[in-house]
């Protein structure tokens, strides 16, 4: 008896990858198995970058958030601290946000928490 082997589906996975390995340069783009490797690898840090972003994001709202703080005599753990015990429901991407580009409006805020 033959041997049963599915090539429609063998060439559709391959295809697939080979799609996802286009713009890659030399062999990773058209080579089966280096392709497969460097997708994978691809794969791997797009998982966990899609997490690192979120950290870094954070990091750089704080940093602006802080700098935005500091001409105003406050740091940003009071700031935070003293915006908590007011109730306002801003987070920290929205604060970064007025930090930099309404400074009138940050002010207030600054104030109103003073």
């Amino acid at each position: 008896m033959p041997r049963s082997v599915n090539a429609v589906a063998r060439r559709a996975r391959r295809k697939k990858v080979l799609k996802q390995a286009k713009g890659y340069f030399g062999r990773r783009k058209n080579v089966w198995t280096v392709a497969k490797n460097a997708v994978d690898k691809a794969m791997s840090y797009a998982y966990r970058d899609r997490r690192n972003k979120k950290r870094t994001f954070r990091r750089l709202w704080i940093q602006r958030i802080n700098a935005g703080t500091r001409q105003y005599g406050m740091s940003y753990s009071v700031f935070m601290g003293k915006v908590k015990a007011n109730n306002i429901e801003l987070n920290r991407k929205v604060l970064a946000d007025l930090a930099m580009n309404h400074p009138v409006a940050f002010k207030a805020i600054v104030d109103k928490v003073k």
